[in-house]
């Protein structure tokens, strides 16, 4: 399965945080599946840093590419297709960031690893 991490998802795994869900865990664990990163959360990571939203994020913006092959998550680019997809999808939510990880998902297949209930009823299958 191909599974595209939420921003909290990723930094929940790269800090141990418990707020992971064992079946979350267990899904980014799992050999069979490739998990991929957008470059949208590199930029929420940068801007709720830069606005001092999320201070302890800094190490993880300073590091994030290091953290990524660490890990051996796959870099996942952002594509004019899914930007157009995520500022013209009729979805009230308006956070840019969870508007492109639903246009990336629908695009190209993937499940969502995700706590946000903003994504349950959205035709995209959500790993928690």
């Amino acid at each position: 399965m191909r599974l595209l991490l939420d921003t909290h998802a990723l930094v929940w795994w790269w800090t141990d945080d418990r707020r992971l869900t064992p079946a979350a865990r267990a899904a980014i664990a799992d050999p069979a599946n490739t998990v991929l990163v957008s470059a949208a959360s590199a930029w929420e990571l940068a801007t709720k840093h830069r606005l001092g939203k999320w201070d302890a994020a800094g190490p993880l913006v300073e590091g994030f590419d290091a953290l990524l092959r660490r890990s051996r998550f796959a870099p996942l680019p952002i594509t004019a297709t899914e930007a157009r997809l995520a500022g013209g999808m009729d979805w009230a939510h308006r956070d840019p960031f969870d508007r492109m990880l639903l246009a990336q998902a629908r695009d190209q297949g993937m499940a969502l690893v995700s706590g946000d209930a903003v994504f349950q009823g959205c035709d995209v299958p959500v790993v928690w």
